[in-house]
């Protein structure tokens, strides 16, 4: 009868047995690597070296008393936003979650702001005051003259025409360097989860 008992408390007193095989979900810890795979160092320092340059040609532009001073300003400070962009895009290599953050909301500005230049340029190439002039030279003798007017209006053309294929450029990269935040951020999705399977041995007999 004692033995019974005995046997008893100790069946009571044995830890639950646990299952071989334990499979969780868990976040991804290397989540925060997508982010590295845009090339954000190169893409960043592409957005500031694009940007210096257009602002470049519209200061010289300004300088000469041959641009739109309004639109131009508008312009520059666009472009400002877009270099800010880079900069931030390039400091977010850090993989630190704030900075990536505000990597996609400045991606996001520099998208607009560079489909707002895009238009900007259009506007200008199409009411550049240079078009007009040259008619004036059809109606002259001097030959030289419309030749000059024409192939300064060419290099104007081309030159606002690169404006737009840079400007498209620049929003195909904001559009990129978005798409990775988001993959980092997860603002339109929860964070993807992995399983985990987990084996456990089973006890020693003895």
């Amino acid at each position: 009868m004692m033995a019974d008992e005995e046997a008893t408390v100790e069946a009571g007193s044995a830890p639950a047995q646990s299952p071989l095989v334990e499979v969780t979900f868990q976040k991804n810890p290397a989540r925060k690597q997508k982010y590295l795979e845009s090339e954000p160092q190169a893409l960043g320092i592409t957005q500031i070296g694009l940007s210096v340059f257009e602002i470049s040609c519209v200061s010289l532009f300004m300088a000469q008393d041959s641009g739109f001073y309004g639109l131009d300003i508008s312009f520059i400070i666009a472009s400002l936003l877009v270099i800010i962009a880079g900069s931030v895009a390039v400091a977010a290599q850090s993989l630190h979650l704030p900075t990536l953050k505000a990597c996609l909301g400045m991606q996001m500005v520099a998208c607009v702001a560079s489909v707002f230049n895009m238009f900007l340029t259009v506007i200008k190439l199409a009411e550049h005051p240079i078009h007009f002039s040259c008619w004036v030279y059809h109606y002259d003798e001097n030959s030289t003259a419309v030749d000059v007017c024409q192939k300064a209006e060419n290099a104007h053309s081309h030159l606002f025409a690169e404006g737009v294929a840079i400007q498209a450029a620049l929003v195909a990269i904001s559009i990129t360097l978005v798409a990775y935040c988001c993959k980092v951020v997860n603002c339109c999705s929860p964070a993807p989860k992995m399983p985990v399977i987990t084996v456990q041995a089973p006890p020693v007999q003895q």
